[in-house]
């Protein structure tokens, strides 16, 4: 029902593949997280002193540098299966060149954020480049949805976790939620799926949980997406999903 409201308000049509939760021992969303900037204007202690209020063992799977024909169908594929909702920061080029996975990411009742249009490195260009390049990223989304209620959710990830002072206080006064990551599948590097899986899962115990990052562009991690979920079942790990603030209700 979550993701047939969502998809309602967006005006778009929800795509008939997800399969229903009670179906399966799904893992499930077990519950949905409203922030805003002026609450928590950056997160995630990678890069910030703070993250989300989270509980131990609660996760929140975030996907960077999509959408990419292939590997996000396969990742949004396995969301589906476990009746689990992420968060995907899209590149502004991407989108353009595949505004359908956007529309299904959405429809899906996923949050979407921006990562700008071209992936630069935004702390080390100059100020009015880093704005335009934010700003583009983020038109391209809302040209995907196409406007008004489709909006992108006001979260924004830096390429590279590169910012600087002066753009994370332009955020921040822009009502942009800043996400950086409690940790990382390091899916950038060459590794099996096999090797992804257990390199994720030992640094997910070790944290206890958190804000992972992942990109939906590689191969690896949607193929090895299956299995993790599966296996944060067997360990009682717990999905929440992070909305803009005002949107709980809608996302439930």
């Amino acid at each position: 029902m979550r993701v047939i409201v969502f998809a309602m308000l967006l005006g778009i049509t929800t795509p008939a593949a997800a399969e229903p939760c009670a179906e399966h021992d799904a893992l499930g969303t077990s519950r949905v997280l409203e922030v805003k900037a002026s609450d928590t204007p950056r997160l995630g202690r990678k890069q910030f002193p703070a993250t989300l209020p989270l509980q131990p063992k609660e996760i929140v799977l975030t996907f960077d540098d999509g959408p990419w024909p292939g590997t996000t169908q396969r990742v949004l594929a396995a969301l589906a299966h476990e009746c689990v909702h992420a968060t995907f920061f899209l590149l502004g080029r991407n989108v353009a060149a595949h505004p359908e996975l956007v529309r299904r990411i959405a429809a899906e009742g996923h949050t979407v954020g921006s990562h700008t249009y071209s992936h630069r490195l935004l702390g080390r260009i100059p100020p009015a480049a880093a704005t335009a390049e934010i700003d583009r990223g983020i038109k391209a989304v809302d040209a995907a949805l196409h406007g008004g209620a489709g909006a992108p959710a006001p979260f924004f990830r830096f390429p590279g976790f590169v910012s600087n002072s002066a753009l994370l206080k332009s955020l921040e006064q822009r009502g942009l939620v800043v996400f950086g990551a409690d940790l990382w599948a390091s899916d950038w590097n060459l590794m099996t799926p096999a090797q992804e899986l257990g390199l994720v899962l030992r640094r997910i115990d070790k944290a206890g949980g958190g804000i992972i990052l992942f990109h939906d562009t590689k191969a690896a991690t949607a193929a090895m997406l299956p299995a993790l979920l599966r296996e944060l079942k067997k360990r009682h790990y717990r999905i929440v999903h992070v909305v803009p603030a005002g949107m709980a209700a809608v996302a439930r």
